[in-house]
């Protein structure tokens, strides 16, 4: 079994005007892995992903990274491993060129200019943003930003990437380029990743694990295929059903049997092709 890179263990977190921001969370993140944390606006994925990054550090429990207490770590042992990508870029960016920007960490870090430099071209190769070295941060379209964001924790020797919204602000041809990056990095990489994301209709695609929050609380983890089982439940989280899954929905509330809801187009092609035959061959 792969080890365990984080630990979530946290009882409460509220914010300094008394408001309860996180109760009863507890997840697990091994190594390799892809969760997602899916939730309504104030659910608290951001709040989850900046204490499991260590910028939030007053709650009741704790979280381990490998095994560590994060709140004991000095923060160069955290930033060595794992990094936080907030869903606005140009709150991440501040260089003038995208490989000044995606130096500025192992420099920080106290890398050697050679070693620097090694790490800056891996880095925008791992995130096909090689061609784009030399140019203004200011000239990038918002995904190509949000990339370079992610090439200067690889470059840092990341292994762990937290991401809050990475779709946020894209077009939907964006969005699909963004999730096949980070199963890309995923599965050729082995970079661990949690992504907060309200791209309910992609997750099934990209996800391993899901985990639903409502109102700071971690209401249920599993599958995608486990989670989004009827839209009730979904609604009751003031989430929605990947779009395909509540068409079958209400196609199996107007008569079509189906085992259980699909939630891509190739699987609800095939499963709707298979109800048709069933249902032509008992007539």
């Amino acid at each position: 079994m792969t080890a365990v890179r984080l630990a979530v263990d946290i009882a409460s977190f509220a914010y300094p005007d008394g408001t309860a921001a996180l109760t009863d969370i507890r997840l697990e993140v091994r190594q390799g892995e892809f969760h997602a944390l899916l939730g309504a606006n104030g659910s608290g994925k951001t709040t989850l992903l900046k204490a499991m990054d260590g910028l939030i550090r007053d709650y009741r429990g704790s979280v381990l990274l490998d095994g560590q207490n994060i709140l004991k770590l000095h923060p160069k042992e955290i930033y060595r491993k794992v990094g936080l990508v907030f869903q606005n870029p140009d709150d991440q960016l501040f260089a003038h060129s995208v490989s000044e920007d995606v130096a500025f960490g192992p420099r920080n870090m106290g890398f050697g200019e050679d070693e620097v430099s090694r790490r800056v071209i891996a880095a925008l190769e791992q995130v096909e943003m090689t061609a784009d070295a030399a140019r203004n941060i200011h000239h990038l379209s918002y995904g190509q930003k949000k990339r370079v964001c992610i090439a200067g924790l690889l470059a840092m020797g990341h292994e762990i990437l937290l991401l809050d919204e990475p779709t946020a602000g894209l077009d939907p041809v964006g969005e699909l380029r963004m999730l096949a990056l980070l199963q890309k990095l995923n599965r050729s990489n082995n970079v661990t990743i949690v992504m907060a994301t309200h791209a309910v209709d992609l997750v099934p695609l990209f996800v391993e694990q899901v985990h639903i929050l409502a109102k700071g609380r971690l209401v249920c983890s599993g599958s995608a295929t486990e989670l989004f089982s009827s839209p009730e439940e979904m609604a009751a989280v003031k989430l929605r059903l990947p779009y395909v899954a509540e068409l079958c929905w209400q196609l199996g509330a107007d008569g079509l049997q189906l085992e259980r809801l699909p939630l891509t187009i190739d699987e609800a092609k095939t499963k709707i092709t298979a109800a048709k035959s069933l249902l032509k061959g008992s007539l």
